[in-house]
C-alpha cells in the first residue's frame, strides 16, 4: 500500500514536471467534467454529513459516550486540544481569505447576480458575510469531525489500527484488513497530499506576498504579480525542511509547541484589528452575520443552482462551481488529513465534547477572524480610505494592503513581518502534521510509518506537488487537482458516516443490555472468570 501511494503521488509529479501542457489540458477537461457532473453530490452530501455529526452530540445516550475506556482521560489540555485542531485544520487558509472571502463576495456574490443589491456598497456587505461564515463555518468542521470520530471511535473503543481504513470496519468488517481496506487508505493519502497541497500553496503565495511587502526583494514577484519560481523553491525549502525536523520529533513536542506558538500570534493579530482597525464595525458584523448564517443555514446549504438558459442562471452555476463545490471538495479532501489529526489527539474525550469543540469553537473563531480583518478591509474601502488599494490586490495580498492602509508605513512594515512569521509557524505545522498523518496511513496506524525514511519521502513529495503545481500552472492547477483527487474520498466519507451511526447504535444496544461495549471492558470481562447461577436462577 506504501508502495503504491509513493507511485501514484510520484506519477503526479512527474507528468506535471515534464508534460506541463498534457497535464494541463487534462487536468482541466477531467475538472470541468467532474464539478459540473458531481456538484449536487457535493452539496447534498455535506448537508447530510452536518445533520449526521450533530445528531449523533445531540442525542443523550450517543453523546455520552466515551472515545477509550471508561476511566481514558484526555492526553492534552483543552487550550493545546484546541490550538492544534485550529492550526492543523483551517490556520493557513483563515489568514489567506480572511480579508479575501469578504472583499470578494462584497464585489460579486448570489445578490449582487440577481440584481438585489449593487457590488460594493453598504447593502452587499451583509450578504458577503452569509455565504462567507456559509463557507468556514460548520459545513467544514463537521466534515472533519465526523472523519476523525470515525477513526478515533473505532481505534479507542475497538482497539483497531488508528486508521482511515479502520472507520469502515462497522460496515464491511474483516475486509477492511484486505485489498479493499489498501484501497480505502490510498485514497485517503492521495486524497490528503491534494488537500494539504492547496492549503500549502495558497500559504506560500502569502508567504511571498509578505516578504515582498517587508522589503525582501523584487525577485520574489514576477510581473503579473504572482510568485516567481525561484521565490516559490526558496519558500518552499525552508517550509517543508523545518516541517520534516518538526515532524521527526512527532505530536507532542514540535507540532504542539508549534501550535501553542500559532495561537498567541494569532490573537495578537486578532486584537491589532479590534483595536486599531474597525473593531466595533467588525463586532455588529460578527454579530448580524452569526443570525444570519443560522437562520439560513438550512436554505444555503441545501441551495443548487441550476442552469436554465438565462445567463442570470449561468453566472450563479459559475459562481456555486467556483466557491462552494470547491470548498466542499477542499474540505472532503482535507478531511483525511485533519480527521486523523485530530482522533490522533482526542482518546478519552466524549462524542459531545468531542463534535462540539471540534465544530463549534473553530468555526467560531474562523467568523470572529472573518469579521474584524475582513470588516475592517470592507470600511476602508467603504469610507474612501483605501481608494480601492484592498479590492484590486490580489488574493495573497489583500491582508498585507489591509494593514498598509490601516497602518503607518514602519509600523506597517513590522505588523506585516509578525504575519510573514504566523504564516512559517502555520505552513510548518500543516506540514509536519500533514507528514505523520500520511505515514500512520500507510503504516495501518503501527510506529512502521514514523521511520525517518517515509518522513523525508513524504516531505518532499509534499514540496514537489506544490512547487510543481505552483510554478508551471499556479494555484488553479492544485486546485484542479485536488478537485479530482476529493471524488472518489468523498464515497469514503459517506461510508464513515454510516459506519460511525451504526457503530454507535449497537453500543447503546449493548449497553442497554449489559453488554461490554470497549474492547478494554471485553478484555476484562473475559478475565473475570464466571461465577455460576444458583439452581433458582438458571
Amino acid at each position: 500500500m506504501t508502495i503504491t501511494s509513493k507511485v501514484i503521488v510520484s506519477l503526479i509529479i512527474m507528468w506535471a514536471i515534464f508534460f506541463p501542457v498534457h497535464a494541463n489540458d487534462t487536468l482541466s477537461a477531467a475538472n470541468s467534467t467532474i464539478i459540473a457532473t458531481f456538484s449536487g453530490w457535493y452539496v447534498y452530501l455535506v448537508a447530510a454529513l452536518m445533520l449526521v455529526c450533530f445528531l449523533v452530540a445531540i442525542i443523550p445516550q450517543s453523546g455520552r459516550l466515551r472515545l477509550g475506556a471508561p476511566d481514558d482521560r484526555p492526553e492534552f489540555s483543552r487550550a493545546s486540544w484546541f490550538a492544534m485542531l485550529f492550526g492543523a485544520g483551517i490556520g493557513i487558509g483563515m489568514l489567506t481569505y480572511s480579508t479575501g472571502e469578504p472583499m470578494a463576495h462584497f464585489a460579486n456574490s448570489p445578490d449582487i447576480i440577481r440584481g438585489e443589491v449593487e457590488a460594493l456598497s453598504d447593502e452587499a456587505v451583509r450578504p458577503a458575510y452569509v455565504y462567507t461564515f456559509l463557507h468556514w463555518g460548520f459545513a467544514a468542521w463537521c466534515t472533519y469531525a465526523l472523519v476523525g470520530l470515525g477513526i478515533a471511535y473505532v481505534a479507542y473503543r475497538r482497539a483497531l489500527p488508528l486508521t482511515i481504513r479502520s472507520s469502515l470496519a462497522p460496515l464491511f468488517g474483516s475486509a477492511m484488513s484486505g485489498p479493499l481496506g489498501h484501497l480505502v487508505d490510498i485514497v485517503a493519502v492521495v486524497a490528503t497530499i491534494l488537500g494539504v497541497a492547496v492549503t500549502m500553496g495558497f500559504g506560500v503565495e502569502q508567504f511571498v506576498a509578505g516578504l515582498h511587502r517587508i522589503g525582501m526583494g523584487d525577485w520574489l514577484i514576477d510581473g503579473d504579480g504572482s510568485a516567481s519560481a525561484a521565490a516559490i523553491i526558496t519558500a518552499l525549502l525552508v517550509l517543508v525542511g523545518a516541517s520534516t525536523v518538526s515532524a521527526l520529533s512527532g505530536v507532542g513536542r514540535g507540532i504542539k509547541w508549534l501550535s501553542n506558538i500559532n495561537m498567541g500570534l494569532s490573537f495578537s493579530l486578532l486584537a491589532l484589528f479590534a483595536i486599531v482597525g474597525s473593531g466595533l464595525f467588525g463586532l455588529k458584523l460578527l454579530g448580524v452575520g452569526l443570525y444570519d448564517y443560522l437562520r439560513t443555514l438550512p436554505e444555503k446549504t441545501l441551495t443548487l443552482f441550476r442552469p436554465d438558459g438565462s445567463a442570470v442562471a449561468e453566472t450563479l452555476v459559475r459562481w456555486q462551481l467556483d466557491w462552494s463545490v470547491f470548498y466542499w471538495a477542499w474540505w472532503i479532501a482535507f478531511a483525511p488529513f485533519v480527521g486523523m489529526f485530530i482522533a490522533r489527539i482526542s482518546k478519552g474525550r466524549t462524542i459531545r465534547e468531542f463534535i462540539f469543540g471540534v465544530v463549534l469553537l473553530p468555526s467560531l473563531m474562523c467568523f470572529i477572524w472573518m469579521a474584524l480583518a475582513g470588516g475592517t478591509a470592507i470600511d476602508l474601502e467603504l469610507s474612501g480610505t483605501a481608494a480601492g488599494r484592498i479590492v484590486e490586490a490580489g488574493l495573497s495580498d489583500q491582508l498585507f494592503a489591509t494593514l498598509a492602509v490601516l497602518l503607518d508605513p514602519g509600523v506597517a512594515m513590522i505588523v506585516s513581518g509578525l504575519v510573514v512569521l504566523l504564516l512559517l509557524t502555520y505552513l510548518v505545522t500543516s506540514a509536519d502534521s500533514a507528514i505523520l498523518i500520511v505515514n500512520t496511513i500507510n503504516g495501518a496506524g503501527d510506529d512502521e510509518g514514523q521511520r525517518r525514511r517515509h518522513i523525508l519521502f513524504w516531505g518532499a513529495a509534499l514540496a514537489f506537488v506544490v512547487g510543481s503545481m505552483l510554478i508551471l500552472g499556479g494555484i488553479d492547477a492544485i486546485r484542479i487537482t485536488m478537485i479530482i483527487g476529493a471524488l472518489p474520498f468523498s464515497l469514503v466519507i459517506a461510508f464513515i458516516a454510516a459506519a460511525i451511526v451504526k457503530a454507535v447504535i449497537y453500543d447503546i444496544r449493548r449497553k442497554h443490555h449489559g453488554v461490554p461495549t470497549t474492547a478494554y471492558a471485553l478484555e476484562m470481562d473475559a478475565a473475570i472468570p464466571a461465577t455460576p447461577l444458583p439452581p433458582e436462577e438458571r
